[in-house]
């Protein structure tokens, strides 16, 4: 008789609900009664729209165990995360953790899982900015640097561990000294195959900002070097609001509600409310997220998940950052950085907005890197020690 195996599956931000929603999906479909998904949530990203409606409409099952962090500044948060992941991995004896991305959610339950010697599998590893101003940087390098199992998303991210002395160490079985390293693509790439087909997504979203037939782009802000400096926010938000008056296009911001609030503090508002261009809404759901990516003339943003769905959509992309993780795509001239630089944001508007012969070559795998993973977990867990 095969034994079940228990794993955690732990998510906190809303990019993290997503991607673990390939997982659970693949999980589900292909290895029930072989591995028994625990979900957990840290409770990071808390406001209904940046989290329950997630579960609901991607079909994951609801959250085993809730942490209840809510926000903080990344030290409090972080260790609470911490001590309630502890307390968990304690009580319920999982033999492995999955972790996703780069939140304080994903270190905090990794350095929970590896002082107590349960393997963790980061799913998303290798991705570097080599800014360490930038708190992502620092959570992913110490996640990838006790981690057993690292699911690359792209080659580059290979090449990034490698420099670090971090290598497929070839023996079985792995452990945190001795760990895999698997090329396996994305699984925001399987999500944008699955939720992006015609009957899935959710167009009502074109009718409720009136943007069904017409041109449109689509903006997201959400980083703090960008919402939390008043000069920055404004030369984005200005420049942005200067492209759509110009070119007479609407521009929809999905805003998040961190820029909401810093947009109030600044008294930034005013001048975006009477545009005529523009179409705030409070944060969208992912399957409105993708109908919004896949009928956009162009993609605008800071955050890496919308520059990878951006590609997956063939759309170009305009990055408000001085760096980015998926360096392919910038190498490749789909994306742009131009930091907050109203020159820079102009330049790539010029370059990109008439663009139709862009080519976007499938960097992210086959759209199956969920399954690849869930297979490398059981094969570990099967072969392999719990500790």
């Amino acid at each position: 008789m095969n034994q079940t195996h228990r794993i955690f599956n732990v998510v906190g931000a809303r990019p993290q609900i997503i991607k673990a929603a390939a997982l659970s999906r693949a999980l589900r479909e292909h290895y029930a009664g072989l591995l028994e998904e625990v979900m957990v949530h840290s409770g990071q990203h808390y406001d209904r729209n940046m989290s329950d409606v997630f579960f609901e409409e991607m079909g994951i099952p609801r959250p085993a165990h809730h942490l209840h962090v809510g926000s903080g500044t990344h030290g409090r948060q972080t260790g609470e995360m911490m001590r309630g992941m502890e307390d968990l991995i304690r009580s319920e004896n999982p033999r492995l953790v999955v972790v996703y991305g780069d939140t304080n959610t994903t270190l905090a339950a990794a350095l929970a899982a590896a002082k107590l010697k349960v393997p963790v599998a980061h799913v998303e590893a290798g991705l570097r900015s080599f800014n360490k101003y930038m708190p992502e940087e620092i959570n992913r390098v110490l996640c990838d640097h006790v981690s057993t199992l690292l699911f690359t998303p792209s080659r580059q991210a290979e090449i990034n561990l490698a420099r670090e002395g971090i290598v497929h160490s070839g023996e079985e079985p792995f452990d945190i000294d001795h760990p895999a390293v698997v090329h396996t693509g994305d699984v925001m790439f399987d999500n944008a195959l699955y939720y992006g087909r015609e009957d899935t997504g959710d167009s009502r979203v074109l009718d409720r900002l009136d943007i069904r037939d017409k041109p449109y782009v689509l903006a997201t802000l959400h980083r703090d070097m960008n919402t939390d400096d008043p000069g920055r926010l404004q030369a984005v938000m200005g420049t942005l609001l200067e492209i759509a008056e110009k070119e007479k296009i609407t521009v929809v911001i999905p805003l998040h509600p961190r820029t909401r609030k810093m947009i109030a503090e600044f008294r930034m508002g005013k001048s975006t409310a009477s545009s005529q261009w523009f179409r705030i809404t409070d944060p969208v759901s992912y399957l409105e997220m993708i109908t919004l990516e896949k009928n956009a003339r162009l993609i605008m943003t800071d955050s890496g998940g919308v520059q990878k769905e951006a590609h997956f959509f063939k759309k170009a992309c305009i990055v408000f950052r001085k760096e980015t993780e998926w360096v392919e795509l910038v190498n490749h001239g789909t994306a742009c950085l131009v930091d907050a630089s109203p020159e820079k944001i102009r330049e790539a508007w010029d370059l990109f907005r008439d663009q139709n012969n862009l080519d976007f070559p499938p960097f992210y795998g086959e759209g199956n890197a969920a399954s690849l993973i869930a297979g490398t977990i059981l094969r570990f867990l099967e072969r392999g020690k719990s500790s």
